[in-house]
């Protein structure tokens, strides 16, 4: 790592990376194929499929964002969606809510009980092979390892998950989303803690695809209260959601006219 990308994180991540909402179907194809290669081909977690993408029914109303090289020729290298209520039936549980019916400690937070319109989950966050490969990952899609953080003499960041789960914050901040849920491996709360972000563990474990804990963001928390050095990756990657974002609407109003 540079000087220059030490203490300036958003320039080090613009020098490899860019986040594209995936607001069109070729996008979204590179996502769920992306998701295929991870979920079912590498991992397992789900059968593969003839077509090779990976969709479940929780796609029709969820907000997709993929990260790939900046450098042209542009290459997939992980995404993330974060998954809104079904706006035919809000009362739908979140995928979360099935898994950890049973573990949820309603007495912190009650899911069913909040605006379903502004709560969402973070899911199907993940990160192509060779961009993940090191001991002890090649059983997690998106792994996040204290070695990633460095020392203090020789600091790194974890430019790729970290990007991914700042995307899912900038879509739910754009869409009005105040709440976000997360299933994830019990110690990503010490990780970001380290980058001074305020996860909350809801419930116990439970076993899915190892063990995960239930756990909770609060958006407009974590954006204020974000740490001075994390500030400058979180502009680009408000910047770059937005500008994707806003590019999609215009569109759209063209095709109208």
């Amino acid at each position: 790592m540079s000087l220059l990308d030490r203490f300036n994180l958003g320039h080090g991540f613009k020098k490899y990376f860019e986040l594209i909402p995936a607001t069109d179907q070729a996008t979204r194809d590179l996502v769920f194929g992306i998701r295929h290669e991870v979920y079912c081909s590498d991992l397992h977690f789900e059968p593969e499929r003839p077509d090779k993408r990976e969709i479940d029914t929780y796609d029709a109303h969820s907000l997709h964002c993929l990260l790939r090289t900046r450098d042209e020729p542009h290459e997939p290298v992980g995404c993330v969606r974060i998954v809104l209520t079904d706006p035919d039936d809000p009362a739908k549980p979140l995928p979360f809510e099935h898994t950890c019916a049973e573990v949820l400690d309603r007495r912190i937070i009650d899911p069913a009980a909040l605006p379903r319109g502004r709560i969402a989950e973070v899911s199907r966050l993940a990160v192509r092979s060779r961009y993940r490969r090191r001991r002890g990952e090649d059983r997690e899609a998106a792994p996040i390892n204290d070695d990633d953080f460095g020392s203090r003499e020789q600091p790194r960041f974890p430019y790729i998950p970290i990007s991914l789960y700042m995307s899912a914050i900038a879509l739910a901040h754009r869409h009005d989303i105040d709440t976000l849920f997360v299933l994830t491996e019990p110690r990503l709360a010490s990780h970001f803690a380290k980058l001074g972000v305020d996860i909350r563990r809801i419930g116990d474990a439970v076993e899915h695809r190892g063990a995960r804990v239930p756990s909770v963001l609060d958006v407009n928390s974590v954006i204020k209260n974000m740490r001075f050095i994390l500030r400058p990756i979180w502009r680009v990657v408000q910047q770059e959601v937005d500008a994707g974002l806003e590019r999609a609407r215009s569109g759209e109003h063209q095709a109208r006219a």
